[in-house]
């Protein structure tokens, strides 16, 4: 091999044809193509069913776009329209009665320790707040009749989800997109040899969704009339605290609440503003907009609720929705397309990969996924990977609240599991791919739910576990409510705080900024002060454990899910105590204290090997009779990936017992946990495993058609999950080494990556072929020493003082 100092611009066939001087016009026809079939979702019908319409946001507002003729559907969402009101679910016998448990469960006595823990330790009410729906715009075109040359696509490079046909000579195009800039949903509707003719209704939030398999089946649900190429649905009467009015000329100002939920009061309000601004006829009324005999018109949809931080709901809704929808009427389409675009794009067009492709890449994207279990569409990975980048786009932008179970798109006031912030895994997996793939900035949302938890959260250690620092257990929601939810066997898991902490210091750690590590610090110390508080020795003399606690959601042989410190908490907690000392003592801070913090994570119970060779979930030797061996956590592998405690380097026995005991749990489960045991097996360095695993996510049993990750029904964190494990196959950064191509399967022989982030702030780009390396370039810091490491091969390199590290391999 031969290094040289070239300069590396990203190019993947010119990676394919190493020293292939001139690229000729069907070369760059033929990349231009690939790119847009990594970069877009097509269709050649409306969406039927929500898990079929294409959303757009812009971290705050978010829209889905359903792409029918006759009646266009757009269903909405603010991030913060949730249910309840700020609430403290704290339960104030949980502090006598954890003596008494821990006793139960050292005993054994697991049945009695789980019945007195329903009974006194959790929170009231016992289920958190769920997020919900903003309602719906229904657009109802007079004469509308069946269309010709239908396209409906979203191109994820631009952020805009577009509705193309025809009806006899004349030509109609829609486009949709939720301006950050401008804080805004835009709607476009253009007709050429045509007119547009339209009413646009309200319908209210509902407790009611539209599973894709109704459609499935053949039955529609209530309010949906089908016509053979055509869905209309009714907006029907408005809830009595729900009110519409005119807004000016040519604008509607609708009015509402929230709903209360499990005895917490309702205690927001939400505006939603639609202002049309075109060429023909329009009326506003109390029905709604009626638009006639127009050419083109741009619906300007503004959103917003009372609420102002999770103590204080006092904000003026309709001040911010008029403010916001009044300021963008100033601005003409095209400026607001543009401001949009150049947004959108900064973000988005930080990475790209190119995997190969295939013919498959020419067909619709629900004809693609219906194809995906083949793995013989490479281009269907990386399209995953850009769409799940503009997921986190879309739902995720500094001062929005953080992605959660489903982002931002959400169609009803009941949604599955609330669509709150799972912490056991999910909602830290919307964020295992934000850095490495270039979006580290979108973080900050998670960052401030954090700051809010770490404040309700002291008041759940002092009165539950009368500990100092905080604590957070299994989910939170808007309210960030901190007390165990849902039963003892989900519940009664004390470290959601510390697995997010760890998350925040991974961020730090790929962009090594101090002033983000000072804001970080304090984070870490208060979830690292509840566990010197309230770790205990092991009744066995195995070392610190926790008590109580439970491996997330997984029954032992016992007939409960409570024990004795778990192997996740185990690593976690390790995890957390390790980052707080490196923060601390780069910050200088807290010297005495910190050696505590070291001493204590010393005595840490270590990992297990079983019986079986298999890595312990418990501390006990248990696993191979829980009554649940295929259980979709696989919890106690954390320590494999996403931390690296456990790894092929440093740990091959425990890793060993890793791979027996994700072997045993199998490959496909719900899409999240398809999607981690995806990113297990790369980390392992075992890509072709990994990728066989990627291509159960990537088929229709856990893909819908619009691409959302079928949990089922959606859940976003499987899309999170899945290019994470895309990007480790490619790139790891751990341990303080880079790793190229660590788990490259066989399938991607041929390919490049230009903008990986790893940790220490490096930039990576990377060109493979025949799977080897064939161009690599860095940039970081100057004169920074980086450890590289591809196979058995492992060499330094210094970035030069330009910032550049280069090299290509002939």
């Amino acid at each position: 091999m031969a290094a040289t100092d070239a300069p590396f611009d990203i190019n993947r066939r010119e990676a394919l044809a190493a020293g292939l001087a001139v690229m000729t016009p069907a070369l760059l026809a033929a990349r231009a193509a690939e790119r847009q079939a990594d970069e877009r979702l097509w269709y050649r019908q409306p969406a039927g069913a929500w898990t079929e319409a294409l959303p757009v946001g812009n971290g705050r507002l978010g829209a889905m776009v359903f792409g029918r003729v006759g009646q266009e559907r757009l269903q909405l969402n603010e991030d913060t329209l949730w249910a309840g009101s700020p609430y403290c679910a704290d339960n104030p016998q949980a502090l006598a009665a954890l003596p008494e448990v821990r006793a139960l469960l050292a005993a054994g006595r697991y049945k009695e320790a789980t019945d007195l823990a329903s009974a006194k330790m959790m929170g009231k009410p016992i289920a958190q707040m769920p997020y919900g729906s903003l309602g719906d715009l229904l657009l109802s075109f007079v004469g509308a009749r069946q269309p010709t040359e239908y396209r409906r696509e979203l191109d994820l490079a631009s952020g805009i989800a577009a509705t193309h046909f025809a009806q006899g000579a004349a030509r109609y195009t829609r486009e949709v997109f939720a301006s950050h800039p401008d804080q805004v949903v835009v709607v476009r509707l253009k007709a050429a040899g045509g007119r547009l003719d339209f009413d646009l209704a309200y319908r209210a939030p509902r407790a009611v969704a539209t599973p894709r398999e109704q459609f499935a089946e053949g039955t529609l649900p209530q309010g949906v009339v089908a016509t053979d190429w055509l869905l209309r649905e009714d907006a029907g009467a408005l809830p009595p605290d729900v009110t519409i009015a005119a807004d000016g000329a040519g604008a509607i100002l609708i009015a509402g609440r929230n709903v209360a939920s499990s005895g917490i009061p309702a205690g927001l309000h939400y505006a939603l503003r639609v202002a049309a601004l075109g060429d023909g006829r329009i009326v506003a009324d109390a029905g709604g907009l009626h638009v006639r005999g127009a050419k083109a018109v741009t619906l300007l949809i503004s959103a917003a609720t009372s609420f102002v931080n999770f103590r204080d709901t006092g904000g003026d809704a309709i001040a911010k929705a008029r403010a916001a929808g009044r300021a963008a009427e100033h601005q003409p389409y095209a400026a607001l397309r543009a401001r949009h675009i150049a947004d959108h794009g900064a973000l988005f067009g930080a990475l790209k990969i190119d995997l190969g492709t295939s013919a498959a890449a020419a067909l619709p994207t629900d004809e693609r996924i219906a194809g995906g279990e083949s793995g013989s569409d490479a281009g269907l990975a990386a399209l995953y990977l850009h769409y799940s980048r503009y997921l986190l786009i879309a739902s995720s932008r500094p001062g929005t609240q953080p992605a959660n179970l489903q982002g931002i798109w959400n169609e009803g006031t009941s949604p599955p599991w609330g669509s709150k912030y799972t912490i056991n895994i999910n909602t830290e997996m919307n964020y295992w791919a934000a850095d490495p793939a270039a979006l580290g900035l979108l973080t900050e949302p998670l960052l401030r739910m954090v700051e809010d938890l770490s404040i309700s959260g002291a008041t759940t250690a002092r009165d539950m576990y009368g500990a100092r620092g905080w604590v957070a257990h299994h989910n939170t929601d808007l309210w960030r409510a901190t007390a165990p939810i849902d039963g003892p066997l989900w519940g009664l898991w004390p470290c959601g705080g510390a697995w997010l902490c760890n998350a925040l210091f991974d961020h730090w750690d790929h962009v090594r900024e101090t002033a983000l590590l000072a804001r970080v610090y304090p984070l870490l110390r208060g979830a690292t002060q509840f566990f010197l508080d309230t770790l205990i020795e092991d009744p066995k003399g195995r070392g610190l454990v926790t008590s109580l606690s439970l491996s997330p959601e997984n029954m032992h042989p016992f007939g409960s899910s409570l024990c004795i410190g778990p192997a996740m908490d185990r690593q976690i907690i390790r995890d957390l105590f390790a980052n707080t000392l490196v923060a601390g003592r780069r910050l200088g801070r807290d010297d005495a204290w910190l050696q505590q913090v070291e001493a204590t994570r010393a005595r840490i119970a270590p990992d297990r090997i079983g019986k079986a060779g298999q890595l312990q979930e418990w501390l006990e030797d248990w696993d191979l009779e829980a009554p649940e061996p295929h259980h979709r956590h696989v919890s106690h592998l954390y320590a494999v990936y996403p931390s690296g405690q456990i790894n092929v380097r440093d740990t091959p026995a425990l890793i060993e017992a890793a791979k027996v005991s994700l072997r045993r749990r199998g490959d496909l489960s719900t899409g999240w946990a398809t999607a981690w045991r995806a990113c297990l097996w790369a980390r392992m360095g075992e890509g072709d495993h990994a990728h066989a695993v990627l291509t159960g996510l990537l088929g229709p049993k856990r893909t819908y058609p619009n691409m959302f990750d079928a949990h089922p029904p959606f859940q976003i964190d499987g899309n999170f999950g899945g290019s994470a494990a895309i990007l480790e196959m490619v790139l790891q950064s751990w341990g303080g080494e880079l790793h190229l191509l660590p788990a490259l399967p066989s399938a991607w022989p041929d390919g490049s990556i230009a903008g990986f982030r790893a940790r220490g702030g490096l930039r990576v780009d990377l060109a493979w072929r025949g799977g080897q390396p064939s161009a690599l370039t860095i940039q970081g810091p100057a004169a920074t020493t980086i450890a590289i490491r591809h196979g058995a091969e492992r060499y330094k390199a210094e970035i030069a003082s330009s910032g550049r590290y280069t090299r290509r391999w002939t």
